[in-house]
Parts: structure tokens; C-alpha cells; sequence
């Protein structure tokens, strides 16, 4: 059997668990001798056995409740769960943080500086690009399997006890926010950094009160849940910045900033706006990322190394910075920046796993989890920039519900082909309904159809390869964070 058949046997094995959970899982079982393992902030599974089955056990238990994308906008049965918990999310102060693309990448940002400057850190974010265990790190590393499951067991009685009082059961995310919370009080954190799941007000996070709200850019997405402008939008994710806080706002969309101004305004919260206070002051391309000089509420912050690519990572930068500055008053309370060798060292070891990662050379296979049009445009310019592709091919997987259009025209001037395809979600885009999509972007003789990613990866690396050795082809997978998670278990690291 091969590994791509024994790869597609465990997946289908998998179908009564929630697609967004773990099915990508399996590839590291399968695919184990194809490059390098993921880097230690992508876990693998469990090596012991029992571990493994226990752990498996718990997301059997998760994938009985609502997925991801079935919402009933409250925060009434996280907020019940929190007070039979004994409110532990009042335990620590925390750094908030919402809007489109980059959330995930800030936050690593904001706990790489606060660990920097010897704080303990928690960092809760989604949805997880490999393993369900990264989605709650303690002191910069996703918690261990044998804690994940010690956790979900010491909160599940209070969870049971929730249910029965509610019209709705938890959901998935409910239930993991109160794991989040709950791992974070007992460690206990310093400072937790807190990613929201959608939107803002009704968000299950939104039961923290943010000493530091960040809202990064905001465009369109979610558009049936959250609005059709940035402006409703912005109201949404307006929601979690709450009395008194500091505000941190990437560039917006001026429909989006009159909101999120006016809401600032209404509850007494200071703002720190992106291009005024603080900002980018320079960048210049680097040998794996980029050397950017940055303008705090403290001051500047010269020559610092960020091993990411693009322009819109130096802006996260920039977002992150402000707001660690903030968390520790500079700018209000105290006048001095933060210790620049601190901040060099802390971006200088910054990953984002997902994020235009080079998984393999010879050719050159990047991944990046681009899944609406905006997010697909800062890829589109950042590959440009950062790489020197004489021919790319792109892997598209999508989602059912996100903008396919919007993203494959984002992504048509620097694909010479696009080898469309689709992942294991049960949410995931047909791969034929996709490639007639591809056809009006492209044309019929840019596009190439493969339904098992396995098949379309092969396709790609194949297409790229026709350049030779050294004309420099290179493959990008793209569309969705599963298709990402489970292209970089198939491809391995290296």
C-alpha cells in the first residue's frame, strides 16, 4: 500500500470526528520518512500509545459538540461554564486580540516579546494548522498531550453540568476557550494572549476583560456572520475592547476606524492607531525574512531581524510591538522604550507555522494558509518579493463558504498553472466546482484538476520540475488552513 492510499484509509476512518479537528493528523503516521519532522510548535502525535488513545478519546468526545462554523452569537453558556469554574480568567491580565488576517501570527509575536522580558506566558489561538494540542501554549510551546487531556478531564464534569442547565450545548470552541482559561489559571500565566475565534462581541473569548485590545486589518469574511462592510465589521470586533483598556489598531479601512474610534470613545479606552503613534519605519528583504525598523510608543527600534516574509509580517511587527509596549505602560507610565536587545532577540526567534513556510527545496514548496481575498493579496506580493520564482505552480484547496473567486484572482498574476484540489473537510470546496471557478480566473489551460491533495501536490511539484534543477520553479499551497495542515504532514519539513 502506499502512503498516500494508507493516508486516505485513516481519513476515511476518521468520518464521525469534525473535520476541523484532527483527520490531517494521520499523515504523521503515514508519511513519517518524507523530509524532516515539523518544527516543535507543530506536535506530532503522541508517541506513547496510551497517550495517543486517550488524546484521541477527547477529540472523539469535542467532535460530538458544534464544529467551528455553527455559531448561536452569546457568550452566555462560556460565561456559565467560567463562573462554575470559579472565574479563572480573572486571574491574569491579557492582551485581546481580533480582526481579519494576521491574528495568529501577532499573538506569537506578542508572546515571543512578553517571555523576552521574563513573563510567563499563555497564548490560546486558532484553528490549529496540525495537532489540536497547539491551539494552547504556555511559555511559547503548544501544552503537552498528557496536559490537554488532563485538562479537558478536570473541566469536564463542570462542562456536563453546563449543558444540562442550557438551551445549546458548548460548543467545541466553548469547551476548548474553558480549557484555554482554566490551563492558563492553573500553570498560572502571567499574561495570557488571547486570539478570538469570529467577530468580537459574542466571541467565546469575549469573557476576558483585555487590559490591551488589538484589532489587526479588517476586511471582508464571515461576511453572513459578522457584515457585508469592514465598517459592520468593525462593529462586531469592536466588542472586545472594554473600559478603560488601550487599544491597539492596525491600518484599517476608514469605515472600520470610525467605528472602532467611536467605540474606544464610548468606554474611555486609549488608542494607539498604526501610521501615527506607532509603525514601520523602514524594512529591507533578508536572508530567510526581513530587517525592519520599527517606531514605538517608546521610540524607535533600529535593525531589528524578523525571520517572516512580507511586508504585511512587519506590519504584525509593528501591531505586536505597540502592543507589549502598551501592556507595560510605556508611553503613559513610564517614558523609556523597551530593551532593544530584548526586542531583537524575541522577533528574531519568532515562527509562524502556515505562514509562507518553505517546507521542501528542489523545487521550492511554500505553504501559506491565505484563505479570503486580502489575506491572498499580501501572499501574492510577498512571494514576489521574497522569492525569485521563475515559474510558480499554485495547490488550491478551499472551503465551501469563503470568497474562491476572490482568492484565485488575487493569486492568477503570479500562478502559471494552478493544480486545484480538495482536503478532507467535510466544509471543503468540491474539487470540480472549484476547478470551474479556476477556468473563468485562469483559462482551461492554466488549470489541472487532482480531488486527493496527494495527487495535486505530486502534480505541482511535477509542473515546477519542468524547469530544471536550477531555473527555479517553485510551488505554493494555499486556500485553507486544513489544506495547508495536511499538504505539510504530507510533505514533512526540510
Amino acid at each position: 500500500m502506499s502512503d498516500s492510499d494508507s493516508f486516505d484509509e485513516i481519513i476515511e476512518a476518521e468520518t464521525d470526528r469534525d473535520p476541523d479537528l484532527a483527520v490531517i493528523e494521520a499523515g504523521s503516521r503515514t508519511l513519517r520518512t518524507q523530509g524532516a519532522a515539523p518544527s516543535a510548535d507543530v506536535p506530532t502525535r503522541p508517541e506513547d500509545p496510551e497517550v495517543d488513545k486517550a488524546l484521541r478519546a477527547v477529540e472523539a468526545d469535542l467532535a460530538t459538540r458544534w464544529g467551528e462554523t455553527k455559531l448561536e452569537p452569546s457568550v452566555s453558556r462560556i460565561a456559565a461554564l467560567m463562573d462554575v469554574l470559579g472565574e479563572p480568567q480573572r486571574t491574569y491580565p491579557s492582551i485581546h486580540i481580533t480582526g481579519t488576517n494576521g491574528k495568529t501570527s501577532t499573538a506569537r509575536m506578542i508572546e515571543a516579546l512578553l517571555g523576552a522580558f521574563d513573563l510567563r506566558t499563555g497564548r490560546y489561538t486558532s484553528p490549529h494548522v496540525q495537532s489540536i494540542t497547539e491551539r494552547i501554549s504556555l511559555d511559547g510551546a503548544p501544552i503537552s498531550a498528557e496536559r490537554f487531556i488532563e485538562t479537558y478531564d478536570d473541566i469536564k464534569a463542570y462542562v456536563e453540568m453546563v449543558d444540562s442547565q442550557q438551551e445549546y450545548r458548548l460548543s467545541f470552541f466553548e469547551v476548548l476557550t474553558g480549557m484555554a482559561y482554566a490551563a492558563f489559571a492553573d500553570a498560572p500565566v502571567d499574561v495570557a494572549v488571547v486570539e478570538v475565534g469570529m467577530g468580537g462581541s459574542w466571541d467565546a473569548t469575549n469573557v476576558i476583560d483585555g487590559d490591551v485590545a488589538v484589532v489587526t486589518p479588517i476586511d471582508l469574511d464571515h461576511t453572513d456572520r459578522l457584515g457585508e462592510t469592514p465598517g459592520e465589521i468593525a462593529g462586531e470586533k469592536g466588542g472586545i475592547i472594554k473600559q478603560d483598556a488601550t487599544v491597539i489598531l492596525a491600518q484599517q479601512p476608514v469605515d472600520a476606524a470610525q467605528v472602532l474610534l467611536k467605540k474606544a470613545v464610548e468606554v474611555d479606552a486609549t488608542v494607539a492607531r498604526e501610521g501615527l503613534e506607532f509603525g514601520v519605519v523602514a524594512r529591507q528583504v533578508a536572508v530567510g525574512g526581513q530587517l525592519v525598523t520599527l517606531r514605538g510608543l517608546g521610540g524607535e527600534y533600529p535593525e531589528v531581524y524578523l525571520p517572516l516574509h512580507g511586508e504585511h509580517q512587519a506590519h504584525n511587527a509593528a501591531v505586536a510591538l505597540a502592543a507589549v509596549e502598551a501592556f507595560f505602560g510605556v508611553g503613559s507610565q513610564r517614558p523609556e522604550p523597551l530593551d532593544i536587545d530584548a526586542v531583537r532577540k524575541a522577533f528574531a526567534a519568532v515562527s509562524s507555522p502556515g505562514r509562507l513556510e518553505v517546507v521542501r527545496r528542489s523545487p521550492t514548496v511554500v505553504l501559506d494558509a491565505a484563505h479570503n481575498p486580502a489575506g491572498a493579496r499580501v501572499t501574492a506580493d510577498a512571494i514576489g518579493e521574497a522569492f525569485d520564482f521563475s515559474r510558480l505552480i499554485g495547490v488550491v484547496g478551499a472551503s465551501g463558504d469563503k470568497n474562491v473567486r476572490g482568492v484565485l484572482e488575487a493569486f492568477e498574476p503570479i500562478f502559471a498553472e494552478v493544480v486545484v484540489t480538495q482536503n478532507s473537510s467535510q466544509r471543503a470546496m468540491d474539487a470540480d466546482e472549484l476547478a470551474a471557478i479556476a477556468v473563468e480566473v485562469f483559462g482551461d489551460e492554466r488549470v489541472q484538476v487532482e480531488p486527493r491533495l496527494p495527487d495535486a501536490l505530486e502534480a505541482a511539484i511535477t509542473l515546477a520540475e519542468e524547469e530544471g534543477e536550477f531555473a527555479g520553479g517553485g510551488v505554493l499551497v494555499t486556500g485553507s488552513v486544513i489544506t495547508v495542515g495536511e499538504a505539510r504532514l504530507l510533505l514533512g519539513k526540510g
